[in-house]
């Protein structure tokens, strides 16, 4: 398996409560050659000064800071912009990875030689209580990432090598979606790990929680990534996104209660 550098892409935005054990979750990864790239997207709290505390300590943490707030696409971007490693992970804030999770990917991409991977997660509220798991498809070809948004972030990794240098498109949500959609283009094909191997937290008040505001957004990405007319955008959002997003958060209600009644035996 390779050993060459992994960059963590961190965004910091108000998560004072959270980014010590986001920070912990990647210095407890067995595959130690890791760089974490952390970028301050003007917080209000005292997010920064934990991470400067844990910096301080472990020179494989970086600490950047914005001017102005630009949201999560421009803080990724400054973070990959003074990134070293051949492949680019990506973990907010508030979320945290498994120990094994870039060890198991890495071998993936080993065995695979493929460009992006990927897994399930779970997700949690902002007490750490487990509520959902997404289990991921063992692969996931370019234009169903296009269809459906399937990919989650906080799992994706991509290998310079092989993809490429690549960015998130400068809009203020849906960016994440975006890079996937990208990044699928250029390799076809993306394979997935089924265990769950990060924790994805939702938040009261959190974009997560609140869909409507999004599909402007969805909308964006069919227009600027994809440049798909006004019209052809709108009906790709209607008559395939829809179906393929309510199609999915039913089998993961069904999959949620059978997961719940098996911890209960």
């Amino acid at each position: 398996m390779t050993d060459s550098l992994v960059s963590i892409i961190t965004t910091l935005y108000n998560s004072a409560n959270f980014i010590a054990k986001t920070i912990e979750s990647v210095m407890a990864q067995t595959y130690s050659n890791w760089e974490m790239v952390i970028t301050d997207d003007c917080s209000t709290d005292n997010g920064p000064e934990i991470v400067e505390s844990y910096a301080a300590k472990e020179p494989r943490i970086k600490l950047f800071r914005l001017n102005e707030n630009g949201g999560p696409g421009v803080a990724r971007n400054n973070s990959i912009a003074n990134s070293q490693g051949q492949y680019i992970a990506f973990l907010d804030s508030d979320d945290t990875w498994m120990p094994d999770k870039l060890e198991k990917q890495l071998a993936l991409m080993d065995n695979k030689r493929c460009g992006v991977v990927y897994s399930s997660y779970l997700i949690c509220d902002g007490d750490d209580n487990v509520t959902g798991m997404v289990k991921c498809k063992a692969r996931t070809r370019y234009w169903r990432e296009v269809c459906d948004n399937s990919i989650g972030f906080l799992t994706m990794m991509f290998d310079r090598k092989i993809v490429g240098d690549a960015m998130l498109p400068i809009i203020r949500k849906r960016q994440d979606w975006g890079l996937n959609i990208e990044l699928l283009r250029r390799c076809r094909v993306a394979y997935g790990v089924k265990k769950p191997l990060a924790v994805y937290r939702i938040r009261k008040g959190s974009v997560s929680r609140d869909k409507l505001p999004l599909v402007k957004y969805n909308i964006s990405i069919y227009r600027q990534i994809l440049g798909y007319s006004a019209v052809r955008a709108v009906l790709m959002f209607t008559f395939i996104f829809m179906p393929f997003y309510i199609g999915k958060k039913v089998l993961n209600f069904f999959k949620t209660i059978c997961v719940n009644k098996h911890l209960k035996v």
